[in-house]
């Protein structure tokens, strides 16, 4: 029995042991059972910030619930976040829509179409700088 605590150990890493199906049920336990957001204007390139609400983050807010909305102190797109937090998009995509919701996170989305710069000014500029070789 005393090499079995030796194993246990090991076994974690190798993906057996009481561990093992956790790397498949957290991901689900995270997103408590959903697999789409409840906000459909989040995307990979959304913009997070924290709002620094006054109302703390309940008891009940997971781990990476809370790693989001500290790290989100500073600018940070979805897909960054998910990639410190090493996690899915998908999954993050879910967590930061439900935070938003809360009230902890403000998401930004990209540029709206009225103000992209006309396609044509944006030849020109180009045009002209090569002209400048």
């Amino acid at each position: 029995m005393s090499g079995s605590a030796g194993a246990g150990a090991g076994e974690a890493h190798a993906g057996h042991g009481p561990d093992a199906g956790c790397a498949a049920l957290r991901p689900y336990v995270i997103t408590k059972g959903r697999t789409r957001p409840t906000r459909n204007t989040v995307g990979v390139e959304t913009l997070l910030v924290a709002t620094g609400a006054e109302a703390p983050l309940p008891v009940s807010a997971t781990r990476e619930e809370r790693a989001l909305v500290r790290m989100c102190e500073r600018l940070l797109s979805l897909v960054e976040a998910a990639a410190h937090l090493e996690l899915p998009v998908s999954l993050v995509k879910v967590v930061a829509s439900d935070l938003v919701d809360s009230g902890h996170l403000i998401a930004r989305s990209g540029v709206p179409q009225a103000v992209l710069p006309d396609p044509q000014l944006l030849q020109e500029v180009l045009d002209g700088l090569r002209r400048l070789r």
